[in-house]
């Protein structure tokens, strides 16, 4: 059941369900003046609820798809209700939404016992990418002492906050000694001219990418190190997305004493389409 299936992120991960052959639940959780609303999912025809419906419609769905998983892509606003909601009924959940207290929605996930998939990034190749600077980050503390560095990221420009992948990989910088303030050293960039100009985004790609650049240099500038991912389109976020419910219903299926997980343990768990 992916909730948000009106917007951008939440369509594309829809489809990626319906495209791996798995069962689409017919309804998905949105805001309240689109109650009722039909969404066409690759022919799956989903049906918009109210928040004021959630509980009537998530009886049913328990008895018409049981095990079903929720799949998260709504907004930043409501994403920390919704995190209480799933786990308050203990319904599992993959939260790819950003934004909201990180925090508050890992203690009440780990209070209530739900299993779930809780991660900034739900990308396959960019979470490697992320886990080799975390274990950088272990290997090597300290390392990157004195040096500074400038981080500037490209969204569309419905995204007002900060990447949550850049705010995870400014983490791992930091271990290894960076000093670095993420409200000044974090440049973000939604205006189109430069993304166009300056970051190289195509024009068919703005409404919908990704590029991040992290600079690093030595405090002399005689030593530059730079780390670039640069994603078009939502397709990549979509698919781990997928794969994230599919391993989340094993851990279900096996009775898995651990019951919150990442995209990293998805990863390690060897199972990507």
């Amino acid at each position: 059941m992916v909730n948000s299936c009106s917007g951008k992120m939440g369509h594309a991960a829809a489809e990626a369900a319906v495209r791996a052959g798995l069962p689409l639940v017919p309804f998905s959780y949105g805001g309240d003046s689109e109650d009722g609303k039909e969404v066409d999912v690759n022919g799956v025809k989903v049906t918009i609820v109210s928040p004021k419906r959630r509980v009537e419609v998530l009886e049913q769905v328990r008895s018409e798809f049981p095990g079903a998983i929720m799949i998260d892509y709504t907004l930043p606003s409501v994403v920390n209700g919704n995190a209480s909601f799933y786990a308050e009924h203990r319904i599992p959940f993959v939260m790819g939404t950003t934004g909201g207290d990180r925090d508050k929605i890992m203690q009440e996930a780990v209070d209530s016992g739900v299993y779930a998939v809780i991660a900034p990034n739900m990308g396959k190749q960019i979470v490697a990418m992320q886990t080799m600077l975390e274990m950088m980050a272990e290997r090597f503390p300290g390392c990157l002492a004195g040096y500074n560095m400038h981080v500037i990221e490209s969204h569309q420009a419905t995204k007002a906050d900060t990447s949550g992948t850049a705010l995870a990989n400014i983490a791992s910088f930091k271990k290894m000694g960076l000093d670095f303030d993420t409200q000044k050293d974090v440049e973000l960039v939604r205006d189109e001219a430069r993304q166009i100009g300056e970051m190289k985004v195509p024009k068919d790609a703005l409404k919908g990418h990704a590029f991040h650049t992290y600079t690093v240099t030595s405090p002399d500038g005689s030593v530059t190190l730079q780390f670039q991912h640069n994603v078009v389109g939502r397709r990549v976020y979509a698919e781990g997305t997928v794969d994230a419910a599919l391993f989340l219903a094993s851990k279900i299926e096996e009775g898995a004493d651990k019951k919150i997980y990442n995209m990293v343990d998805v990863l390690s768990g060897g199972s990507m389409r």
